[in-house]
């Protein structure tokens, strides 16, 4: 996904209706649900859970609605088994889209993408058929305005990513993106957060080798795709190689 694409996404999320905050807890508090059953429900020893929290408080998800998803995890709470699932599917122009979802009934996530899919023109591929465009970075977005309130200068924050290992660094109008491997990737952002920096989003992404670039009646379809895609309640992120 784009840089500009996902900080739209995260903006998005931050300012959605109250009608829809309820859909979009349930799908942060299933990656909560997710982590601690893969690693245990204890904050300071799961990093991919402690990546989930931060995601759901940071827009606002309810304290007590978190909790439930830890105990969900680890098994103190019932609830039905959930699985991830990834979909591989070419939207307008050709545009590779990778589709991550979790669901406790694959039949219907599979039906709800495939119908979603063919409604906007778009097609599921094989397994493999998209993924091979796409490479994973552990990805940490730092709003303008979170930096602007600090002491540290652009310069100075940059600077401390790289000492932390941190791959690249994208200065945008929104703020900074900074790239990290799996292995710096936690490190990176415990320095991140030493500088009194919270980040807008701070996770592992697919981030596409090349982009394709759209005419704008194709980029206006992708957009509702990838709209009707976000709204499913099993799907919980959305990549593409568009410019």
């Amino acid at each position: 996904m784009s840089g500009h694409s996902k900080w739209s996404t995260i903006k998005r999320k931050k300012g959605v209706a109250d009608q829809k905050r309820g859909a979009l807890f349930t799908k942060l508090g299933r990656a909560i649900t997710v982590a601690a059953k893969q690693g245990g429900g204890d904050l300071s020893g799961n990093f991919q859970l402690r990546l989930a929290v931060d995601n759901a408080k940071a827009v606002n998800m309810p304290k007590d609605n978190i909790e439930r998803a830890i105990k969900r995890g680890t098994g103190e709470l019932g609830g039905g088994e959930l699985h991830e699932l990834t979909y591989e599917a070419f939207g307008p122009d050709g545009v590779g889209v990778i589709i991550k979802a979790l669901s406790d009934n694959n039949n219907r996530t599979a039906s709800e993408i495939k119908h979603t899919l063919n409604k906007h023109g778009a097609s599921l591929g094989a397994p493999g058929s998209v993924m091979w465009q796409f490479n994973e970075k552990g990805v940490l977005r730092v709003d303008r305005e979170q930096i602007e309130g600090q002491s540290l200068s652009y310069d100075e924050i940059i600077l401390k990513a790289i000492d932390a290992g941190a791959d690249d660094v994208e200065n945008s109008d929104e703020g900074l993106t900074i790239y990290a491997t799996r292995d710096t990737f936690e490190k990176v952002k415990t320095v991140l957060e030493d500088a009194s920096l919270q980040c807008a989003s701070a996770d592992f992404e697919l981030i596409p080798e090349n982009t394709v670039d759209l005419t704008d009646k194709d980029q206006e379809k992708l957009d509702k795709l990838l709209e009707a895609l976000e709204e499913l309640d099993d799907v919980n992120e959305v990549y593409h190689n568009a410019e």
